[in-house]
């Protein structure tokens, strides 16, 4: 088994790979109008599905999930057969910033937990050529919820470059820039990041270090996912998910 599969592993067996709850899914979904009016939408980064299948339960059009790895590929598709509904929802794989779909074509896009992984402000523009006039587009995004920074979560957010830490103020700027108008934003609570992923994800990478024992790569990985939730109890006032929703001008 390649590094990588191993160590992504223990995510496939979580219902949500990142921050969320189905109450903040369909929060956000409050802010759209018209929502039987809305037939096409895409989720890039949608893991296992857990907010898609959510999504397809509280809209009646087409759903397509995006996500690079097959193995969360496999359980969405799953997970859609099993909720009945496969005639409306498919997984592909594909990459959130190079995906064959097709342009101005859809009522709405959706991502949780995924966005900065292929950049904040690449991602908005991007995506931006797929959605119709009009169309919305919700996601979240870590951000700084007041103005003192703490470095220790500034390093740990940014350390390898593949995330960053912007205000909400700054969030939204950006969206206005890449050709969206605002809508609303909120801040998922607590229990998002504790109930809903740190502790079923702690379960699960214990399950990986029984099987795996004395492995230092899954040990640093497990520490990093230990530290990851050390630092948001210390520091959660300051920073967290942020929903945000806009439309396409």
């Amino acid at each position: 088994m390649e590094l990588d599969d191993l160590l992504y592993k223990p995510h496939v067996e979580l219902e949500r790979q990142g921050p969320g709850s189905p109450e903040m899914t369909i929060k956000a979904l409050s802010f759209l109008n018209d929502l039987d009016k809305i037939s096409k939408v895409v989720d890039f980064g949608c893991g296992t599905g857990g907010q898609t299948m959510v999504l397809a339960q509280n809209l009646t059009g087409e759903i397509t999930g995006v996500e690079i790895y097959p193995q969360f590929i496999d359980v969405f598709n799953d997970n859609a057969k099993k909720l009945n509904l496969q005639e409306r929802v498919i997984g592909i794989v594909g990459s959130m910033d190079n995906i064959s779909l097709p342009k101005d074509e859809f009522d709405l896009i959706w991502s949780e937990g995924a966005i900065n992984y292929i950049g904040y402000e690449k991602a908005l523009n991007y995506w931006n050529g797929f959605l119709k006039k009009n169309g919305y587009i919700a996601f979240t995004s870590p951000s700084w919820l007041t103005d003192e920074r703490p470095a220790e979560v500034e390093k740990f957010w940014t350390h390898d470059g593949s995330c960053e830490l912007e205000t909400i103020g700054d969030r939204i700027s950006i969206m206005l820039k890449a050709g969206y108008s605002f809508i609303s934003a909120f801040t998922l609570p607590d229990n998002c990041w504790t109930d809903n992923y740190f502790i079923p994800r702690e379960t699960a990478t214990k399950r990986l270090l029984e099987k795996h024992s004395g492995n230092k790569a899954v040990e640093e990985y497990i520490e990093n996912d230990k530290y990851e939730a050390e630092l948001y109890s210390k520091y959660s006032r300051h920073y967290g998910y942020v929903f945000y929703i806009g439309k396409k001008i």
